[in-house]
């Protein structure tokens, strides 16, 4: 499988809208984003061609003169880059992250049961192995 591209934040809203709207042209994908701030047709094409340079999206057919595009990386696989590129920026390290997220109020107790579940479900499927 081939490596997650990193992409810039302006980006990865892009391959958000993508995710949304599924196959969709460069205009498409400009008109749908925020009416306030909205960048460009040519700023938007420009950065659509660029996630292609990185194999992020793809042409997958031409109607008319406007291509149309895909995402190629999933939202999961795109998700999981940042996170991989967050913990790296912290060494490897989660608990810096966990603390600031309590901090902030972002991480409930709720959350910390759902991450045990899931810690023990994963710790059974190894024991299996």
């Amino acid at each position: 499988m081939p490596a997650t591209p990193k992409v810039t934040r302006f980006e990865l809203e892009l391959l958000r809208q993508l995710w949304n709207l599924g196959p969709a042209s460069v205009r498409e994908v400009q008109e749908s984003l925020p009416e306030k701030n909205r960048p460009a047709y040519t700023t938007v094409q420009t950065m659509i061609y660029r996630l292609e340079e990185k194999k992020a999206v793809r042409r997958v057919k031409k109607i008319g003169n406007a291509h149309i595009f895909e995402a190629v990386v999933s939202r999961a696989a795109a998700q999981r880059r940042l996170i991989d590129d967050l913990l790296g920026f912290f060494g490897g390290r989660i608990q810096p992250v966990v603390a600031h997220l309590i901090d902030a109020g972002k991480l409930t107790l709720e959350d910390v049961q759902d991450a045990e579940k899931t810690l023990r479900t994963l710790a059974e499927k190894r024991k299996r192995r």
